[in-house]
């Protein structure tokens, strides 16, 4: 069935704005709705431990076994939504409509599918699963309770990620914050209604996620139907073409390593902290969750560069790829050593915000600021890999995508705690920030130089 529109906002004139608009006015007027909606998105993920962590420190250990459930089904609908996004805009840049929108619809009725499969087969083997995650015996019963309504919102979940993304690649931003804002605040009321005076515990958590991610399923996907979009979604532009794949995949690639890489860092972070107890696996499942939440700010300030990054690289605008890649790595780093200070400064605090277990608190304070001191390598490091993946340079962005979580982080984490003890989970992923960004510098550099030889001639 077809879903007929008239956009707002012609696709003439949006090329004119991607392409013409100063880069700064048009990065932050990007960024801003992006940075928003990741907060806010982030932001309730986070509460869902906060009211979880009232239930016990079994309970919030649940959860961080359960968020590598979560970076599952996050990772089917970014590498769909990201893939199909970056290639998207470069198609709009290159004034190429009919191809951007049969990539789009091809994307998102392909996530779907996948993430109905994974709702499958996740649910037949629930309790395997979150042991196959790191769950103790003890942490294993909740797990299983909160995991079984994850999985049945996976489908909606996943396709949220690629409708948002794709609203983004067009320089709509706003559409998409408006989707995933409006599901997490409804989660924010949810969690306590659901948790605590419905009585269901962390099943309710659960509960109230599902729910609120089908409200931003509705809202984002009313933007097709009411043609507020300039793409175009449809079952007649789904192609299964080996091109569009071949570009969603070479994409999405970075996209997929980095959130699967995600997953399984945390599986190992949940099995190597399992030595030193429950604690342990709260500690660093909070920590997680703070750095998570305080990530995704730049995250999101890396989405507003991406279109414009895409677009200037489809137009030859090599000019303006690189004052925006300049500008958003100067802003990126002054921001997060802004915020590192601060964080670092009030890590106790952010601790007592979901428990009062003196254990936990101590492991999670020294571990957030570890990880404070390096964060405004980790603006580099995302920035630049961001960059590679809008430009469709693949195997540099996926380099970096595996660099942080895999080649570095695994090691580090599994060779570490054995030799020092606790500070060894401490300070794993300060360690990876750190030879990511040598590696990071080897990439960025060549490739700068490069286009500023294209735009010399240019």
């Amino acid at each position: 069935m077809k879903l007929m529109r008239t956009p707002s906002l012609n696709a003439e004139q949006n090329y004119q704005r991607m392409t013409e608009q100063p880069v700064r006015s048009l990065i932050l007027q990007l960024a801003a709705p992006t940075i928003i909606s990741m907060l806010i998105t982030s932001f309730y993920s986070m509460t869902d431990t906060i009211f979880v962590s009232r239930l016990g420190t079994e309970s919030s250990a649940a959860v961080g076994i359960v968020y590598s459930i979560m970076s599952i089904i996050q990772s089917i609908g970014i590498t769909f939504g990201q893939g199909s996004a970056n290639t998207v805009s470069r198609l709009l840049g290159s004034k190429k409509r009919t191809e951007a929108d049969e990539v789009f619809s091809t994307a998102f009725f392909t996530s779907m599918g996948i993430a109905m499969i994974f709702t499958l087969l996740g649910l037949a083997g629930t309790g395997s699963l979150v042991r196959f995650l790191g769950a103790t015996p003890t942490i294993a019963p909740e797990a299983e309770r909160y995991a079984s309504v994850i999985l049945i919102g996976a489908p909606w979940m996943t396709v949220c990620y690629t409708m948002n993304n794709n609203l983004r690649s067009e320089g709509k931003a706003h559409l998409g914050m408006l989707g995933m804002s409006s599901g997490a605040v409804l989660n924010v009321i949810l969690d306590p209604i659901f948790i605590f005076a419905l009585d269901m515990g962390i099943r309710g958590a659960a509960l109230a996620t599902v729910l609120s991610q089908g409200v931003s399923f509705f809202i984002l996907f009313s933007h097709f139907v009411k043609r507020r979009s300039n793409l175009h979604l449809s079952v007649r532009h789904v192609k299964l073409k080996w091109w569009i794949y071949r570009n969603i995949f070479t994409v999405g690639a970075p996209s997929l390593f980095r959130t699967m890489l995600h997953t399984v860092s945390a599986i190992c972070l949940n099995v190597f902290s399992a030595p030193f107890g429950d604690v342990a696996i709260a500690a660093m499942s909070i920590t997680t969750r703070v750095m998570q939440f305080l990530n995704s700010a730049l995250i999101g300030f890396g989405q507003g560069l991406q279109p414009v990054a895409g677009f200037s690289w489809g137009a030859k605008r090599y000019d303006r790829l690189i004052e925006a890649f300049k500008f958003c790595v100067r802003t990126g780093v002054l921001a997060f050593t802004f915020i590192g200070v601060i964080c670092f400064a009030t890590a106790h605090y952010i601790m007592l915000l979901f428990l009062s277990d003196p254990a936990v608190i101590a492991i999670g304070t020294v571990a957030i600021r570890y990880q404070c001191i390096l964060m405004p390598l980790s603006a580099f490091n995302t920035l630049s890999g961001m960059v590679f993946q809008s430009t469709g340079h693949s195997s540099s962005s996926s380099v970096l995508a595996l660099a942080r979580q895999g080649f570095f982080f695994i090691p580090v984490i599994a060779l570490l705690p054995g030799l020092v003890g606790i500070v060894g989970l401490q300070l794993a992923q300060p360690i990876a920030d750190v030879l990511t960004f040598v590696l990071s510098l080897a990439y960025i550099l060549p490739f700068l130089k490069r286009l500023q030889s294209l735009a010399s001639v240019g």
